[in-house]
């Protein structure tokens, strides 16, 4: 295997232009020579832990990421942890709602203080919207306007928000936009804060998983959220805001995409980060839009999710001494070696991230899109 020694994993990383104990910031330095043993079996996990565990490093780890997603090392990357994925996938439903709670006991439910030391001001975690912003706070402000505007959004209007968050959309659309807001998410602690955010608002906010919500809406958004529903759920997904969506509405579908097909995540991020996830490709969209939704409007902004990451890196950075009481060395690498990860993906193009307005029998005349 390619990894097994110093000079198999420097003809590996060739073609992504990395240098095995470089001098320039995309290159690794490596701390402990048993890591190319490894990565030969473990693959993109063994990668991710070897750095957690403090066995190499990078001056610039967002670099690095770009040059391994623009040199395609992470479709010919060893190890059989994706392989092993794919054949239990072909058996389990790793998002059933049986388990649907647990993305949110296991990420979401980290502890407060920490999203609140790295997101803006309005604790929104998706990707933002940089056109005209100069900060973060401004982008993701720019974000959930440019949400409400593709919708048409306007008074009285009442808005099915699935997977709200802290509650940053629903409160922003009942205080501009004097919206009447129904959010639900998995996540206990997501839930207890987006209920104080949002206190004295038209807003209802359900701790419940998305196949048990009942009601019937004027529009529906979905922030960030399918990216945990499973290729094996799409189907029920879709139809599902199908059967709450009323006549003459919109369904806004925001969430990251993937240039191609896949039926799995990447190891280490299922393991460490976002349990059970994986990110839907514009085929899988596609296939169960076809005979219940007419595609309106398809938006690619995903070049601004590298910008985003990277301000919550900045932020977490910052704000490390507020953290570190709490949460140990091992966890801040974990954290950084995600964020940055991801910055590197969206930077080299290969993550897109889609807003997709939809409505049930098309819009007379025409949708305007909106930018």
């Amino acid at each position: 295997m390619a990894f097994f020694t110093k000079e198999g994993a420097q003809r590996f990383l060739k073609s992504a232009d990395i240098k095995v104990d470089g001098g320039r910031p995309w290159d690794m330095t490596i701390h402990d020579e048993r890591i190319y043993r490894r990565i030969a079996f473990g693959g993109s996990l063994a990668l991710g832990e070897s750095y957690m565990d403090g066995w190499w490093d990078c001056p610039a780890l967002d670099q690095f990421f770009y040059h391994v997603a623009k040199g395609g090392l992470a479709k010919t990357a060893p190890g059989a942890g994706r392989v092993v994925r794919r054949v239990l996938e072909g058996i389990v439903n790793p998002q059933s709602k049986r388990r649907a709670f647990i993305i949110g006991e296991e990420h979401y439910d980290l502890g407060n203080d920490l999203y609140v030391a790295m997101l803006d001001k309005r604790m929104v975690y998706t990707c933002a919207y940089w056109k005209d912003a100069k900060n973060l706070d401004e982008a993701q402000e720019a974000k959930l306007d440019l949400v409400c505007r593709k919708l048409g959004l306007k008074p009285g209007d009442t808005v099915l928000d699935i997977g709200c968050g802290w509650g940053s959309f629903a409160k922003f659309a009942a205080e501009k936009y004097g919206a009447h807001v129904v959010g639900v998410t998995v996540s206990k602690e997501q839930a207890a804060l987006a209920r104080e955010n949002c206190a004295g608002l038209p807003v209802e906010i359900r701790l419940e998983d998305y196949r048990d919500t009942v009601g019937e809406f004027d529009h529906i958004v979905s922030l960030g959220m399918m990216e945990h529903v499973g290729h094996k759920n799409y189907g029920t997904y879709i139809k599902k805001a199908h059967s709450l969506l009323k006549d003459g509405g919109f369904f806004l579908l925001h969430t990251i995409g993937g240039n191609e097909s896949e039926q799995t995540g990447d190891s280490w991020v299922n393991k460490y980060i976002f349990p059970n996830s994986m990110l839907p490709s514009i085929t899988q969209i596609g296939r169960h839009l076809e005979r219940r939704f007419v595609m309106e409007d398809w938006h690619n902004f995903g070049a601004d999710y590298d910008k985003t990451l990277m301000a919550w890196h900045s932020n977490f950075i910052n704000n490390w001494d507020k953290l570190k009481g709490k949460y140990d060395d091992r966890f801040k690498r974990m954290w950084v070696y995600y964020l940055l990860l991801f910055a590197g993906f969206f930077r080299s193009r290969n993550l897109q991230l889609w807003q997709i307005v939809l409505s049930k029998r098309g819009v007379p005349g025409g949708y305007t899109s909106v930018r």
